[in-house]
């Protein structure tokens, strides 16, 4: 069964290398929060604040970051292939190396 972190306050939670597939992110606050390598495939993360996290070698393949806010986070080598970055804000974000293969926007 998929996690609900949805509407919850994770500000600078360590979810680094944790499997997230399918998880309910929607309008969590997540400013800060570690992520790296965390598997996110399929999570709903609509809405919600990634400011500043740490997404490098995250999993984000066809997950949902439609109105996320990103801005200044780290994305370096993380896999966007197919998710849905439509309204997020990816001011100051660090996109280095990283995959957007049929990102919908």
């Amino acid at each position: 069964m998929p996690y609900d972190f949805s509407h919850q306050n994770l500000v600078e939670v360590d979810f680094s290398g944790e499997n997230l597939t399918d998880a309910d992110l929607r309008h969590a606050n997540l400013y800060g929060a570690d992520l790296t390598g965390a598997d996110l495939r399929h999570a709903n993360l609509y809405g919600a604040d990634l400011g500043y996290a740490d997404l490098s070698d995250a999993d984000l393949r066809y997950a949902d970051l439609t109105g996320a806010d990103l801005y200044g986070a780290n994305l370096t080598y993380a896999d966007l292939t197919y998710a849905d970055l439509t309204g997020a804000d990816l001011r100051h974000a660090n996109l280095t190396g990283t995959s957007m293969e049929g990102v919908g926007a």
